[in-house]
């Protein structure tokens, strides 16, 4: 099989269509994209910062429910450990 060929193939198997039926799926769903994004006023711009302070945020707030996962836990520990203990210590088989 020729180069040319084994790529052809590789590219048909890779989209699982023909390029043009692609290539038109894509041109629909850009174009209905833009209409959806002008219609609330979206520009690529605002929604790449969008992103980044959503992310920011989260990273923030990920550490703050990252310590009070741990302070909560230390609180259990400090009943749920000598219960523990105790019911090791008498158990009897």
């Amino acid at each position: 099989m020729s180069r040319k060929k084994k790529m052809s193939n590789s590219f048909h198997v890779f989209l699982k269509e023909t390029f043009s039926r692609v290539s038109l799926k894509l041109l629909i769903l850009s174009f209905s994209m833009g209409v959806i994004m002008k219609f609330f006023g979206w520009t690529p711009h605002n929604l790449i910062q969008k992103i980044i302070d959503f992310l920011q945020s989260l990273w923030k707030t990920g550490f703050i429910t990252l310590t009070n996962f741990f302070h909560i836990t230390m609180m259990g520990a400090i009943i749920v450990v000598p219960i523990f203990l105790v019911l090791r210590i008498f158990h009897k088989k």
